[in-house]
């Protein structure tokens, strides 16, 4: 309350400056790594799913994953939302749907390990939009699609850096 009514008056004797920028916060902040690691952590629990026989292993590993992937797609949204405008669509016109694909990817990635419907699914996403889906399945070449839809849009970000 002390706090607040400080500032207040503050804030009349001085009044704040109003910042500009092309993103909510200064530059340094966003990272595509943050989705890449993410991703690499799918990927790998993905790896270790495959070789366990652990049932219970497996159980946490299908928990961990899904955390993971939901992380992966939280750091997609941000990059798309907060720091990819308008500008850079016009530079780069395939950033919507390389983003719908890696959303997509990281979505589809916390569901269940059946892998009959692992495939079905991503035998159908790879016809309609040409990546996969892990929906049913903790297939390691899905979490390699994720990684690689994740590389494109880390390279764009960077050229945004260089602009």
């Amino acid at each position: 309350m002390v706090l607040s009514r400080l500032i207040s008056i503050i804030d009349r004797v001085r009044p704040p400056l109003d910042a500009h920028a092309h993103c909510d916060l200064p530059c340094g902040v966003y990272d595509p790594a943050q989705a890449r690691i993410e991703a690499e952590s799918v990927k790998a629990i993905a790896e270790k799913f495959q070789e366990s026989d652990d049932e219970v292993f497996k159980e946490r590993a299908i928990f961990i994953k899904e955390e993971r992937a939901e992380l992966c797609k939280h750091h997609l949204w941000v990059l798309w939302t907060d720091y990819f405008k308008p500008e850079h669509l016009k530079k780069w016109p395939e950033l919507h749907e390389l983003f719908w694909q890696a959303t997509k990817l990281a979505g589809e990635a916390k569901h269940s390990v059946d892998p009959k419907k692992g495939q079905e699914l991503l035998n159908e996403a790879t016809k309609l939009a040409g990546a996969g889906g892990t929906k049913g399945s903790v297939d390691v070449k899905v979490a390699d699609n994720l990684l690689n839809k994740i590389a494109e849009i880390d390279t764009i970000f960077w050229e945004t850096k260089k602009a």
